[in-house]
């Protein structure tokens, strides 16, 4: 938006689905001018659903404060035009079938040839160099291959995590990267070549876990909403049917379960529940009697006796809950089919969120766009 910090920022974006969008939807955020370049049946997560007021849930999420031009890369006017927009450009972004930008031209090595000023950020499945650089990836796949739905869902077998979570992890890593590159041709006058991938950036949250199993032989197991190395510590039902999650981290913690939720104080010297080491070998019987004490509370009187014993607890929520939880906030876009109210970004600015850019609707700006970048202007 106008007056922010990247005002006078330009960012050209190929783009289309989710990481890409994401890295340059916080962009505009922060009051860069992103041109969204769509081929000419629109980005493809326009699609995705009518969840949204008729829209897109994914596209109005991603693509506020961005102008849509539509193009096809594959015309010689439109990526004539396109090569002299990218000219001005401070910031290309591209997430296309791997190979196809420097096909049609958009190759970083080529872009930057010709403005050295310019970002370029190449965003793939897996990389390049390596024998799966040519795959189709999308985040199911990404979650499979880097391990993460092994560690993710019940003993039963794999889950996947429920949002797209290697496309948001692109996407965030990519933004990153874009402003640090932006610090530094501040300094050098010299714009970088940036590329992320989606495994890369979800392979840097699976470090822990990686570790893990090579310095114990042993993968961290399913166990749903429980904790491998830590008990009690999991979902609890109430008497009216809610989950309450408790997270017990030391034994002054759970004295104080003990005797202030469960009535219990004498389990703190029993065998099996002196020590968190001896409760993870008998979690079976811990949970047991967490669970006991648990269901004989309704949600509230769960939650005032957690609250009184300082516990870290929260309530397993249902997506509908969301909505009306407490510490959401929320702001309000405008799109083609008039306002929508979405999740507000995370980031406060003395005390305040930014105002948002409006959703585009496909071409919007494409008039606007060609004029102002013709050959003869």
């Amino acid at each position: 938006m106008a007056g922010g910090p990247l005002e006078g920022v330009l960012v050209v974006s190929l783009e289309q689905a989710v990481a890409a969008p994401y890295c340059s939807s916080r962009l505009a955020d922060a009051g860069a001018r992103v041109i969204k370049v769509e081929r000419p049946e629109g980005d493809f997560a326009r699609g995705y659903d009518t969840a949204a007021g008729g829209l897109s849930s994914y596209f109005v999420w991603l693509n506020r404060g961005k102008e849509s031009l539509v193009a096809d890369i594959k015309s010689p006017e439109d990526a004539a035009l396109l090569q002299r927009i990218v000219a001005k450009a401070d910031v290309f972004i591209q997430n296309l079938a791997p190979g196809a930008a420097g096909r049609a031209g958009f190759g970083a090595q080529a872009l930057r040839r010709r403005n050295e000023r310019l970002i370029t950020l190449d965003i793939s499945g897996y990389g390049s160099g390596n024998s799966y650089a040519e795959m189709k990836a999308y985040d199911l796949l990404i979650q499979a291959e880097s391990g993460l739905a092994a560690i993710t869902g019940l003993p039963a077998g794999p889950g996947r995590v429920g949002v797209s979570v290697c496309d948001v992890a692109c996407g965030m890593t990519a933004h990153a990267a874009v402003l640090e590159a932006l610090i530094k041709r501040g300094r050098t006058s010299q714009g970088t070549a940036l590329q992320v991938s989606l495994f890369d950036a979800v392979a840097d949250w699976m470090t822990v876990p990686l570790l893990y199993f090579e310095g114990t032989g042993a993968a961290p197991q399913r166990i749903g909403l429980a904790h491998p190395s830590i008990c009690p510590y999991g979902a609890f039902a109430t008497g009216d049917h809610s989950l309450v999650l408790i997270s017990i981290q030391n034994e002054r913690e759970w004295a104080n379960l003990c005797a202030l939720v469960l009535d219990a104080p004498e389990l703190t010297t029993a065998p099996g529940f002196d020590s968190n080491t001896a409760r993870v070998a008998n979690r079976a019987a811990v949970d047991a009697r967490v669970a006991l004490g648990i269901g004989a509370m309704t949600r509230a009187a769960a939650a005032e006796r957690l609250n009184r014993a300082r516990i870290a607890y929260g309530f397993v929520n249902e997506v509908a809950d969301l909505g009306g939880h407490p510490a959401l906030r929320r702001q309000t876009v405008m799109t083609e089919n008039g306002p929508a109210s979405i999740v507000a970004p995370a980031v406060l600015q003395d005390g305040a969120g930014r105002p948002l850019g409006g959703v585009p609707a496909i071409g919007a700006h494409s008039a606007a766009i060609r004029a102002e970048f013709s050959a003869e202007a």
